[in-house]
């Protein structure tokens, strides 16, 4: 299951719960408007404030906290309160109308104007209930479909916020389904802190058993450069996707998975006019030039049919006499390969990493007599590697989904949380 598109119709909220439009028992506040012209003289003070990256679902990151000098008015009408229940007003689909409550973590706290502060009415409404409500997919399905919805980014605003519909059982019962679930949830975090552990370090065990494999069965390292048949080049920059199959396919950077696999479900292809001068041979190396993938790495596969590669991908044509591109490949995947990416990147608004700098990559020049039975024992190393890691991330995925699929049922009164102690709450849950 996909958290962030809840398609599914949302849990109805149990009848003995009112429903209450959010703005009748909470306030809500506006954030900080960032001027670089607003006047900065006479009484101003400088505060902290948050932005929508530090809001996290259910929590918050404030290790990047940047501060900022407003006049004191300004100050006084975003400063947060302990209490306050944090929402994102845009970002990406599944952030919409995410929940934190503010504990007051930082002194004097303002907030950006894209988080609204919603501050409760301590007679009936928990911020602490009210977070965990805009977790549950009853909340997210408001949010998601009643959210604005662009290219790359989609938004709400203050009047969809205090129009929310919110399930509202007496406030005794608000504080025992938050603190219940502030038990149960604390568990199943720590169990996918766990398993992401687990994850982090089935990759470096992976990539130390590549280098000490590569380094058992070579005598040099070599630049990049020098083991290509032709100049690193870019591909092709035609921006209309198009999805006919008799057309060479257009890979992008989103296509590449993580594990070195084409996504076919992704399906793009280019006019054949403008795809002759990009298209990809058996073999070639691709590398992500910049966004958050780069260094990212695939070898294109004949397999795949006629293909022709996008303008953020760097085609790299290895002479497959001195050695086997797919031994390149398995070196991309260790912490000395990404230890060079990141020394080459050219650190701007987003990474970036030019064919010079890939071409000037040193890698393991393997034996030529051993290249074969090398290449058969990094492929079998990283397969079974990445099934550990497949069923970590599966089990971390299903962990997610029972998380949200128990707040879902406590705040919408599928069960009583005064009768759940003492047992697994998750047996009868369903995502």
């Amino acid at each position: 299951m996909n958290n962030s598109a809840v398609t599914p119709p949302s849990p109805k909220p149990s009848d003995t719960y009112e429903l209450v439009r959010l703005g009748y028992v909470a306030r809500l506040q506006n954030g900080l408007t960032v001027d670089a012209k607003r006047d900065v003289t006479g009484d101003v003070v400088t505060s902290p404030y948050l932005r929508v990256a530090n809001v996290q679902a259910g929590s918050l990151d404030l290790e990047s906290v940047t501060e900022i000098t407003v006049p004191r008015s300004v100050a006084q009408r975003s400063t947060l309160r302990p209490g306050d229940v944090l929402m994102t007003e845009g970002g990406d689909l599944d952030k919409l109308g995410r929940g934190t409550v503010w504990q007051g973590e930082l002194d004097r706290c303002l907030h950006q104007n894209h988080i609204f502060a919603v501050r409760p009415d301590a007679q009936r409404l928990s911020g602490r209930f009210l977070a965990y409500v805009t977790q549950s997919l009853y909340g997210r399905h408001y949010f998601e479909s009643t959210g604005t919805k662009t290219t790359n980014l989609a938004s709400t605003n203050s009047s969809k916020i205090q129009s929310f519909p919110l399930p509202l059982p007496p406030l005794g019962e608000q504080l025992r389904i938050a603190d219940f679930l502030d038990a149960e949830t604390s568990r199943l975090d720590e169990l996918a802190r766990i398993l992401v552990l687990l994850i982090e370090r089935l990759k470096e065990r992976e990539g130390v058993a590549i280098e000490l494999t590569l380094s058992s069965a070579s005598s040099s390292s070599v630049r990049l450069k020098r083991l290509l048949t032709v100049p690193m080049s870019y591909g092709a920059n035609e921006s209309t996707e198009h999805n006919r199959r008799d057309w060479p396919r257009y890979i992008r950077t989103t296509d590449i998975a993580n594990d070195g696999t084409l996504r076919d479900e992704t399906f793009a292809s280019l006019p054949p006019d403008v795809a002759r001068n990009y298209m990809l041979s058996d073999g070639d190396l691709l590398f992500v030039r910049s966004g958050a993938t780069v260094g990212k790495s695939f070898v294109y596969g004949s397999q795949h049919g006629p293909a022709a590669h996008a303008g953020y991908l760097i085609r790299a044509r290895v002479n497959s006499n001195l050695i086997l591109p797919r031994l390149i490949w398995h070196f991309c995947q260790t912490a000395t390969y990404w230890q060079q990416v990141s020394e080459g990147a050219i650190q701007a608004t987003i990474q970036n990493v030019n064919a010079e700098k890939y071409g000037n990559l040193l890698v393991p020049l393997v034996d030529r007599g051993k290249q074969d039975s090398t290449l058969a024992i990094l492929d079998s190393q990283v397969a079974k590697s990445r099934v550990l890691q497949h069923r970590a991330a599966q089990f971390l995925e299903l962990l997610v989904e029972r998380r949200q699929a128990l707040i879902t049922a406590a705040v919408t009164g599928q069960f009583d949380v005064s009768t759940a102690s003492g047992r697994n709450v998750t047996d009868g849950v369903t995502a």
